[in-house]
């Protein structure tokens, strides 16, 4: 369960209580009922609290003011893309004539208007958002409940605005590339950020304020990592999707498997190029743990698979072997709990490579082209048309336990201890990545 959040105590009287705005950039996690993407609140008067984030998977703004509760809630649109960031807005502006106006959510530049929430209440003119107050607590990551219990963010946030008494659409924070016609970051947003406004984790895991304000903020809780993965290169992590594992974790970058064989399955297939990504090997109840490719992640999580042992994947396995469809056979060296596997898939020549700790098993050279030095050639066919890395266990009587690193510099909480060489410069590896091969990332498939 997620427990890291961001957190500061407005210091200044609020530039106007009936006008701001929150921005942000966020990377979901998982489908939970609860996951806070910020919250403000009178930490010694549960009747003043703010709460924006997701509510039984959906979009969700509230607020309560004295005895009254305004919100938008039960939203029709539900962000089931575990791979994609997405750009929300959360607008307060209670100065609006009309009172559907006065409470509004943005995602990716589109207004969901009230007509798609269930449940609503809105705000009367003019009333007081309390949002800015002075002495009031902020958290980035989290919200409280007026009882007391906190519901944590389950991903990644990028690009955190707060504009105190001010009220801006998603325009100011986002534009349509008019190539693509997808909505993309503005890094740079002209924008008055008030009194207690403050812009953070705009280019780090840090919580100094880049507005020019001073209004930092510090980690409340948890371990606060920087990743690669940002919305203008969108890395692969675990699809959650895809479950069969009892626990994902870390932004979806480790699984444990128990009971289960299937799970850990990357968000990005690709069908040609050449790509590299490493997965730690973690505490294991046995020798059964598997990494490798899927060509169809679908069917092995309806027949609770391992990779190696469904139709349509290949694996290097813990104790050694190599599994294909099922079929296992001599490979490589054993590994266990604390070894980094490294994978190679050189789908220009159709060439499966694996390491251990750095050195490539079955003497194999990922460089070697259509020859393909001590690879395992990729024979069958996808049937999805695209390959999927994966490491889960091959065995539903035991438990393992993988981190994956598709180029985010770490290994759960913990950065990779000395980056490799990578020609590409797209992710952080500890091991050296092979000359031509780059990371499973969005600006990797433009290459």
């Amino acid at each position: 369960m997620a427990s890291t959040y961001l957190t500061r105590t407005n210091g200044s009287a609020p530039t106007n209580t009936t006008k701001a705005t929150v921005s942000c950039w966020h990377k979901k996690g998982g489908l939970g009922d609860h996951q806070g993407i910020f919250g403000v609140r009178n930490t010694g008067n549960n009747n003043i609290n703010v709460q924006c984030g997701y509510f039984n998977g959906t979009y969700y703004m509230w607020y309560k003011d004295g005895s009254t509760d305004y919100y938008l809630q039960d939203c029709v649109n539900i962000p089931r893309d575990m791979s994609a960031w997405y750009h929300i807005v959360f607008r307060f502006d209670t100065t609006q004539g009309a009172a559907a106006d006065r409470l509004r959510i943005y995602v990716n530049g589109q207004d969901l208007g009230n007509s798609n929430f269930s449940t609503k209440s809105n705000p009367t003119s003019n009333d007081d958002i309390i949002i800015g107050t002075n002495g009031l607590e902020w958290s980035i990551g989290r919200y409280t409940f007026t009882g007391g219990s906190h519901q944590y963010l389950e991903g990644a946030i990028s690009h955190f605005h707060y504009c105190d008494g001010y009220s801006y659409g998603p325009d100011s924070f986002g534009s349509t590339d008019a190539t693509t016609g997808e909505w993309k970051i503005n890094t740079a947003p002209s924008v008055t950020y008030g009194n207690n406004g403050f812009f953070v984790l705009k280019d780090s895991n840090s919580g100094t304020d880049q507005s020019g304000n001073s209004n930092n903020l510090t980690v409340g809780g948890g371990t606060l990592t920087k990743t690669e993965d940002c919305p203008s290169n969108n890395f692969a992590v675990i699809n959650a999707l895809y479950n069969q594992t009892s626990t994902i974790e870390y932004g979806n970058l480790k699984n444990t498997n128990s009971s289960n064989k299937f799970g850990g399955v990357s968000t990005i297939g690709v069908s040609s190029g050449k790509w590299y990504a490493e997965f730690k090997y973690g505490a294991a109840s046995s020798e059964y743990g598997g990494v490798g490719i899927f060509g169809d992640p679908q069917a092995a999580s309806a027949a609770n698979q391992g990779v190696g042992k469904q139709t349509n994947s290949y694996s290097y396995r813990s104790e050694g072997s190599k599994g294909i469809e099922n079929t296992f056979s001599s490979f490589g060296d054993t590994y266990a709990s604390g070894d980094i596997i490294g994978v190679a898939l050189d789908l220009d020549n159709d060439k499966l490579y694996f390491s251990k700790n750095g050195t490539w098993q079955n003497s194999g050279d990922p460089t070697s082209g259509s020859t393909g030095t001590g690879a395992i050639p990729i024979s069958l066919t996808s049937d999805t048309g695209f390959w999927f890395m994966a490491a889960n266990c091959n065995s539903s009587s035991n438990t393992s336990v993988w981190e994956h690193n598709y180029g985010n510099g770490y290994f759960g909480t913990t950065a990779v201890s000395s980056a490799g060489t990578n020609a590409s410069n797209l992710g952080i590896f500890e091991y050296d990545v092979p000359a031509g091969y780059t990371a499973l990332c969005t600006k990797g498939l433009n290459l």
